[in-house]
Parts: C-alpha cells; structure tokens; sequence
C-alpha cells in the first residue's frame, strides 16, 4: 500500500484549497502539483479547511471539508463540502451539507469543523462527525450524524461534548479491546487528548488521558496505520511552529516521535489514506513528479 495525504497550506482565501501529497513508506511526503491546489471549490464559501479523505465501500474514494473562509471570522461556518471520485483526480458531485436546514437547534450554527466518518456497523450507515457550534451554545462539542450518501444526513446529536471547546475528533477502533478512542484536540493544554467507548456512538465518559508528544501547541491530529506493521502513526499540525508533528504506537496508548520523516511543505489539517499502488502511480504520472 502507498500513502495519499490531504491538506490545506494557509488561512488566505487562495489557501484555503485542497492540496495532495503522496508517499511510498507513510512517514515520507511529497507534494503534487507543485503543491499547489488539485480541486477547485464552486459552491458554499468557496474556500475549503480541514479535508478528511477515504475509501467509501461502494470503492469510491470521499473527501468531506469545513466549508468556511477564516477572514470572514472564526464563527462564519454553518456547512460542511462533500466531494467524490473514483481515480483520485477527477472529482465530482461537489455537495453543500448546511446545517442551518437541519431544525431549529442548528439554525444559527456558527462552526462546523473539521468533519470525519466512520462505518457504523450497527446502523449499516457512515457516521458523520464533527465540531459544531451555535449562537446560543457557543462552546464547540462534538456531534455527530448517519448518513448514506453524504448529501442527506440525520439530525445531529452530541456525540462528546464538555464546558470547554472540544474540537477536531479523530475516532479510531482498537480490535484487540473492542474500544473506539476518540482522540480531539485539548483546549486546556493546547495538545491531544483521547477518551474511548464500547459503542461508536459513545458514551464516551472517561477523564481524557494527554497523548501528544509535541512541546508546542498542536491540533487537527489524525491517525492511520502503516501497512505491514502493528504500528499507527498520528499526525497533528503544530500550528504555532508552522509545520507537521508526527508520533506513533502500537498500543493506541504509548507514543514516541518519529524522528525521520518529510512533512516540510507547510501542511495545515489534513488526512491520509492508505492507496493502492496502481493508485499512486496513476497520481504520480498525471501531476508528473
């Protein structure tokens, strides 16, 4: 298996697009198209943040984003954008999710961030997650929605929320104990944080347990694993420095830096996949690099 991360570079208008890197080991990135956007958005705010990638199971490859514009301020988001394709280049059915049509509770919703999903195996649907706000309750929590086709969706319900900005869910099953560790970006001490639960859908009750490895202030970390090996590998954008920090474990519990690996291209919040190799080869021929 290769590697296909998906990012954003900046809070400009002109930056805030979808960029791909690619990589043969999972710890070593090279950007496509010189780094420049490879999707231009045409709907909603026509600006796109924190892009979530994966493999559907009709075999159809998703990216769902925070639809938003940063300088039209940090509380002018009300939908999510939803994109599809089956070759990685060519991408389609852009779509606006606007929370805003989903009842009166979501009418003046103020941030949708950071949008994930996850198969629900109970519901035979993906769940859709992420951090949402509204006018009347202004601290983010996090919420979550069912969904079939990633155009309609169920009406959201809290999936983890706390008195304090609660942001950026990155949910991962552990096979071996049966838990779904929800890890999220801890306002308190600016790092990572996970809680897990028997069921997808929570409760997700424990005192969250600090993981992050980096010595400055990080957020928007995702997990993925590393083909051949029991090893996962986080990665999170250390905001404050400019670049990517990455750790790894084998447990989900214990971490340690990896110490050699290529993130250099001035990545924000972003996601990657695991592709196959005719995948990455058909990327590598068409951006020529």
């Amino acid at each position: 298996m290769k590697y296909l991360f998906a990012y954003f570079l900046g809070n400009e208008p002109e930056k805030e697009r979808i960029c791909f890197a690619v990589s043969e080991d999972g710890y070593h990135f090279t950007p496509l198209n010189g780094n420049r956007p490879v999707i231009t958005q045409t709907l909603g705010k026509k600006c796109v943040r924190d892009p979530y990638i994966f493999k559907g199971k009709d075999g159809l490859y998703y990216i769902i984003g925070t639809d938003m514009k940063c300088t039209e301020g940090w509380e002018s988001n009300h939908a999510l954008v939803v994109w599809r394709s089956k070759n990685l280049i060519d991408w389609t059915d852009e779509t606006i999710i606007d929370m805003r049509g989903l009842g009166e509770a979501f009418c003046d919703t103020t941030r949708a961030w950071a949008p994930q999903a996850i198969w629900d195996e109970e519901k035979g649907q993906y769940m859709l997650y992420w951090a949402h706000s509204t006018k009347r309750h202004n601290t983010a929590g996090m919420y979550y929605a069912h969904t079939s086709d990633f155009i309609n969706i169920t009406t959201p319900e809290p999936l983890y929320c706390r008195d304090v900005q609660t942001i950026d869910g990155d949910i991962i099953y552990n096979e071996k104990e049966k838990l779904y560790y929800l890890y999220f970006k801890h306002e308190e001490t600016q790092t990572i944080a996970c809680v897990t639960s028997e069921k997808l859908t929570g409760p997700y009750k424990d005192e969250p347990v600090i993981v992050s490895l980096a010595q400055s202030g990080v957020e928007g970390s995702e997990m993925y694993p590393i083909d051949g090996t029991d090893k996962w590998v986080m990665v999170m954008d250390e905001y404050s420095e400019g670049r990517f920090f990455m750790q790894e474990t084998s447990d989900f519990h214990k971490f340690t830096p990896v110490t050699d690996y290529d993130m250099t291209f001035s990545p924000r919040h972003g996601s990657i996949v695991q592709i196959s190799g005719e995948d990455y080869e058909r990327l590598v021929k068409h951006y020529e690099i």
